[in-house]
């Protein structure tokens, strides 16, 4: 555990760098080590961002650890920050590893329980109000659109609304995929217009044929994009694993910055430090 905090310190540390991020020197606590710290949260201890003070105060790691309230603040600051490395991230591993066949899913991350959401704090809209066919259960939250590669590394994601349906979601992604791409999703994501417009850049989308659909597939095709979507189901699973049974935050800010580490940690765990 301590040998991969430092991995992932000089990792998050040397990207910073490439992405030309600039800071206050006078800091005795770097953004790097503020995100080594938080990413540690999300990969052991669910996102419980004090358990990973404790931790890297406790083991020296960062012996200038600062006190809860201005760590918080200190992450809220550089938020932003988290969304630019796991695209960054993710545009480099479709480099090195010249990918070109993406599985695209979402999942649902709920604020609270169903019966509590009259009494919840976070968020107060019927936009948040979803149902998952899938799961076949109805939720309040948010949706994260998700993109891997076909070994279930993430590479882009986007969060919706709970109730906004996947198809619609998809107008949110930015699809920077090479051209001879291959995108396979269920049956959610049908949208001829779209498939059209992304053949144009030479982007197949294969999302997955309903019996009344009007483009079929064939025996073969309707196979290998079963076989796809496990590889994102593994990821998914892999994902929610991280996460406690509730995930804590005070505000909807916070909230979406501990979904942002878990999609992160994941990623890096996943593709640099296996």
């Amino acid at each position: 555990m301590i040998e991969k905090s430092i991995a992932i310190y000089s990792f998050i540390d040397t990207l910073l760098k490439y992405l030309h991020h600039q800071e206050d020197k006078k800091r005795k606590l770097s953004d790097a080590e503020v995100l080594t710290t938080a990413i540690i949260s999300a990969l052991y201890f669910g996102g419980h961002l004090d358990k990973a003070r404790s931790f890297m105060h406790s083991t020296k790691l960062i012996p200038n650890m600062l006190d809860k309230s201005r760590y918080n603040r200190r992450l809220h600051a550089i938020g932003e920050e988290i969304t630019s490395l796991f695209l960054e991230i993710g545009t480099l591993i479709k480099q090195v590893a010249t990918c070109k066949d993406f599985v695209l899913d979402s999942f649902p991350v709920p604020v609270c329980d169903n019966i509590r959401i009259s009494r919840c704090k976070l968020l107060q809209s019927e936009a948040y109000r979803g149902y998952k066919a899938s799961m076949r259960r109805y939720f309040y939250g948010i949706k994260v659109q998700l993109i891997t590669t076909d070994c279930g590394i993430p590479v882009e994601f986007s969060i919706v609304a709970g109730s906004q349906a996947d198809v619609k979601g998809l107008h949110q992604l930015p699809f920077s995929m090479p051209a001879g791409s291959a995108l396979y999703a269920d049956s959610a994501y049908t949208n001829y217009h779209l498939e059209d417009m992304l053949a144009d850049d030479r982007i197949e989308l294969y999302s997955q044929r309903k019996s009344n659909a009007h483009r079929k597939d064939t025996p073969s095709l309707a196979y290998l994009k079963e076989r796809m979507r496990k590889v994102i189901e593994t990821s998914i699973s892999g994902i929610k694993g991280l996460f406690l049974k509730k995930i804590h935050a005070v505000i909807f800010q916070g909230f979406l910055i501990k979904i942002l580490l878990f999609l992160l940690a994941f990623q890096i765990n996943k593709a640099f430090l296996i």
